[in-house]
């Protein structure tokens, strides 16, 4: 055994089909930035580690975020009155062009990389612009937080701005291609997405290129997915051929067997796209606050836990206004119930437990064996200081994290780990 550590505390995670796993004034040991369980008890082969005695503090799997955009973080909470198209046209598209601006780009993405370092989530899969030089910007400085992440240049050639949109699919294409030849061997911490928009705003041409990278590369891919009844006919007229939204990504092998692809939203889903989510891996990445709104909808979690897709929780910076995935978790939780009284009452609400899970091990799987303390996942790690939100009231473990769920914020946080590298 090499580098390694202890941490002493009361402890939860998921494990396999979203059980909460708690240890209270348990240990969970990190070895080389890989955990080698958790202990009621420290085994004799780790007690010449050091010990971080975090006794009384809550300990948690890091948070996974898989989908947010960065360019967005800076007119989060405006357009709330407006559906997604218009909230697009009018304050996405404009905001996003400013990022031609290397100067602007800057000063915009310190401050949600400075957000992201400071509050829970250990992981994020994030947008960029078209822009390269801003993207790579937006990558240097996601890879000086600490974080692990997933960085995409946007890819759109038709219906958007002329300020925006790339000249054609060959020219977004060599963009693309000349942004992957800039990240090789330049980062440890953050590596390239391939981001194409949505299919409203990239040709077939473009469509056919990216997957074609994809599979020469072997990179992962993001896009949205069945996110609003309005872009969900649009995409009807733009593809009548494929017969569904779903289908008109699997048409280019986006979704796909053996593809490492993560959706956003997936609010509309039929069941035949659902099966083919289900059949291809496809993650989802449900972003509850942004759906409610941009007045998009409820997406049916239950249906997606119970035919055993891949599903996570994404903040959908900037139709979420924030940032930390135990704000998604509520939400989550929140929305589940609504559906569930007012649409389907065969679907039921999501637990405390289940939330976390997707927020942990369930995106967390898109990176790997991430999101849990069980032995071989990588240490991502929260030190959690919930004593200001203890009461009488609370009983146990599964209460306490149910409090820091719905009420904490950056500043209950005393440590953050990833991969077992303290960042504080």
């Amino acid at each position: 055994m090499n580098r390694g550590f202890v941490l002493k505390g009361d402890i939860c995670d998921s494990r396999a089909g979203g059980a909460l796993n708690t240890v209270q004034d348990g240990y969970v040991v990190c070895v080389d930035g890989i955990s080698q369980g958790v202990f009621h008890e420290l085994p004799e082969a780790f007690t010449h580690l050091p010990l971080i005695d975090c006794s009384h503090h809550m300990i948690v799997p890091g948070l996974v975020d898989l989908h947010t955009h960065a360019p967005q973080y800076a007119y989060r909470a405006l357009g709330m009155d407006l559906e997604l198209l218009d909230w697009l046209n009018t304050y996405t598209f404009p905001e996003e062009t400013r990022y031609g601006d290397l100067a602007y780009a800057l000063a915009q993405y310190e401050r949600i990389a400075q957000d992201l370092r400071r509050g829970p989530n250990t992981r994020c899969v994030l947008f960029g612009t078209v822009h390269l030089p801003a993207t790579e910007l937006l990558m240097e400085l996601m890879e000086k937080t600490g974080l692990i992440t997933l960085v995409g240049k946007v890819n759109m050639d038709r219906n958007a701005p002329d300020t925006l949109a790339e000249k054609d699919a060959q020219q977004s294409l060599s963009n693309t291609r000349l942004w992957l030849e800039h990240c090789k061997g330049r980062f440890t911490r953050t590596g390239p997405i391939l981001s194409p928009r949505f299919i409203p705003s990239c040709s077939d041409q473009l469509m056919e290129g990216l997957a074609e990278l994809q599979e020469q590369e072997g990179l992962p891919l993001q896009s949205h997915l069945s996110e609003n009844p309005k872009e969900c006919s649009w995409v009807g007229e733009l593809c009548p051929a494929s017969g569904s939204y779903t289908q008109a990504y699997a048409r280019f092998g986006m979704i796909a067997p053996g593809r490492r692809t993560v959706m956003a939203h997936c609010v509309w889903c039929k069941p035949e796209e659902i099966q083919l989510l289900k059949e291809s891996g496809t993650f989802v990445a449900h972003c509850p606050q942004s759906n409610a709104n941009l007045a998009s909808g409820i997406a049916p979690l239950r249906t997606y836990l119970r035919e055993g897709l891949s599903v996570g929780l994404g903040s959908d910076i900037a139709g979420g206004a924030h940032s930390s995935i135990f704000r998604a978790m509520s939400d989550a939780i929140q929305f589940s119930k609504l559906r569930w009284r007012l649409t389907d009452d065969s679907l039921a609400p999501l637990t405390v437990a289940e939330a976390f899970y997707l927020g942990t091990r369930g995106g967390g799987a898109f990176f790997g064996k991430v999101g849990s303390f069980e032995e071989g996942y990588e240490m991502d790690a929260l030190v959690i200081d919930d004593s200001d939100l203890t009461t009488p009231c609370v009983r146990s473990l599964e209460d306490r994290l149910s409090r820091i769920i719905y009420l904490s914020d950056e500043r209950q946080i005393l440590h953050k780990f990833v991969r077992g590298e303290r960042l504080f």
